[in-house]
Order: structure tokens, then C-alpha cells, then sequence
């Protein structure tokens, strides 16, 4: 229910001010009557499909173009980071087509994994592309990088872990406390992603602006670097702040369903808005990969 406050207002009545009404006023503007209608919770929810549904298919496409770039390169950072684009956006995607399903699981730890994974998911895919910045931090600066992906793998396991404990003691009885818990531990993850780029973000970006060299190219990393550090740590610091906030004030609280309007701004600013410019600026493909026999030239 929304909070509401009671507010005198003075009406001009006669040639005088003298008259006061007292009306209710409402501070939860995403939870009034026309939000919660069938109609609008549709039109969110099914253009946030729409949207997430756009998103994979980009990523989907860049990461067929990279592929058939290079094929013979195996699995790469850049291809993993596209592959896991996809799937984030993919699930996302299917979760709000079906979000008249998914809001009425029971138990209701099972709708709490399903909205949870993809967001786990989503910093998994945007650390990894801290880590790869940190490898080429520390290639340039000749530090040893053998610890670097190790240290990516256990911190995103201990995550896991962690949220697989949560969801167990959840399971037999969602007391307030415990939801809480949950909504202060994926707020403080967002936190520590968004601390990550900014470390290896601003790293690289003050290493590529000290480099001698003046060159086209390089002004084009920095570029790169300077905008994917900012739009990461925006979104994981608005995902930050809003997910901590939903843990004390149940107004503020996303994925419910009569909060259609709040889920729409939120996930289009964490995530479907920071994926979409991310992807368009990390769009070049990698050189083509020269054979040895492209190479040979015999002599005539």
C-alpha cells in the first residue's frame, strides 16, 4: 500500500486566504492504482523481453561475427564475454515474457533463484572483463598474471556459494531479516564490481595516457577504456544503492509485480541500457589471422 501524508492547502477564497483543505498525497508513484493495472504491467514487462531479447540477439550476432573471424582461436576472453552476454540477456528475456509465471512460483524461493541467476550472471560476465584488463595491466607493466584468473575464478565461486547458502536457509521460511541479508549481499557484490573498474579501469587508462607514442589507435583505447569503466561503474553502483535500499523500505522494492513501472527504470538503467553501449563500444573484431600459407609466395 502506498505511504501517504496528509497536506494542508491553502485555497484563495473570497479575497482571502482563509480556507485550508487537507489532501492526501503519495510518495510511491510506482505503486498507484494506473501502475498496477493488467495493461501497464503488461506493456513493462513485455517490452523489457523485447529489450533483453534485442540485446542477446546483438551479442549473439558479434559473437558469430568474432567466430568466423577467427576461427581457429579458440575460446577467447572476448568470445566468452559475448557468449555470456547472451545468455544473461537470453534468460532475462524469457524470465519477463513469462513474468505472469515466474512472479507466482511456489515456494517463493524458487521466482527468488530465478530472478537472482541472471543478475549473478551479469557481474560474473563484467568481471571478466575487469580480469581481462588486469591481465593486460600487469603484461604491460611485466607483473606475473598467473594468480590473476585464478583469483577471478575463486571470487566468483565464493559468490556462488554464498548465494546458494542464502537460498537454503530461505527455502523453509523467508523471514524479513533473511531477505534482507540476501538484498545487502548481492548490493555489496555490486559495490566490489564497480570498485574493480574503477581500480583496473582507471589503471589502464592512466598507463595508455602516459604511453610516448601519439597514435590513433591509441586515443581510441582510451576512449574505450575511460567509457566502459564509467558506464560499469555507474549501472553497479545504481544497482548498488537501489538493491540496498529495497532491503529497508519495501516501496522501493523490485521484482514484485505491482512494481512494473520500478522494475522497467531499474533494469533499464543496470543493465539492458549499460549491455547495449558496452557491446556497441566493444564492437571491432579482432585481426584476421594470417596462415602460413597466405604468407608463402612462390617466386616466379
Amino acid at each position: 500500500m502506498a505511504s501517504l501524508v496528509r497536506i494542508e492547502r491553502f485555497v484563495f477564497k473570497n479575497g482571502m486566504w482563509n480556507y485550508r483543505e487537507v489532501v492526501p498525497y503519495s510518495f510511491d508513484w510506482w505503486t498507484n492504482e494506473n501502475d498496477n493495472s493488467k495493461q501497464r504491467q503488461e506493456g513493462f514487462f513485455y517490452t523489457l523481453c523485447a529489450l533483453y531479447a534485442l540485446v542477446a540477439f546483438v551479442a549473439l550476432v558479434q559473437l558469430t561475427r568474432i567466430q568466423m573471424r577467427v576461427p581457429g582461436y579458440g575460446w577467447t576472453t572476448q568470445k566468452a564475454f559475448h557468449l555470456m552476454n547472451f545468455v544473461v540477456n537470453g534468460l532475462r528475456a524469457i524470465l519477463f515474457g513469462l513474468y505472469k509465471k515466474v512472479f507466482f512460483l511456489r515456494p517463493k524461493i524458487f521466482e527468488m533463484i530465478l530472478l537472482d541467476i541472471p543478475g549473478l550472471l551479469f557481474f560474473s560476465t563484467y568481471t571478466l572483463l575487469v580480469l581481462f584488463w588486469a591481465e593486460i595491466y600487469h603484461q604491460a607493466r611485466s607483473l606475473p598474471t598467473n594468480k590473476l584468473r585464478p583469483v577471478y575464478f575463486i571470487v566468483n565461486g565464493v559468490m556462488y556459494f554464498v548465494q546458494v547458502c542464502i537460498w537454503i536457509y530461505l527455502r523453509p521460511s523467508q523471514k524479513p531479516i533473511a531477505v534482507a541479508v540476501a538484498k545487502l549481499f548481492f548490493s555489496v557484490i555490486s559495490f566490489f564490481a564497480a570498485l574493480g573498474f574503477l581500480i583496473y579501469g582507471g589503471r589502464l587508462f592512466f598507463m595508455l595516457r602516459r604511453f610516448p607514442i601519439e597514435s590513433r589507435g591509441r586515443q581510441k583505447k582510451l576512449y574505450e577504456v575511460a567509457s566502459v569503466t564509467g558506464i560499469c561503474c555507474t549501472c553497479f553502483l545504481i544497482r548498488c544503492f537501489v538493491v540496498a535500499l529495497s532491503a529497508f523500505d519495501k516501496h522501493a522494492d523490485i521484482d514484485v509485480l505491482n512494481h512494473p513501472l520500478l522494475n522497467f527504470v531499474y533494469y533499464t538503467l543496470v543493465e539492458i541500457v549499460p549491455s547495449s553501449l558496452v557491446l556497441f563500444i566493444l564492437r571491432k573484431l579482432p585481426p584476421r589471422r594470417v596462415s602460413v600459407s597466405d604468407q608463402y609466395h612462390p617466386i616466379e
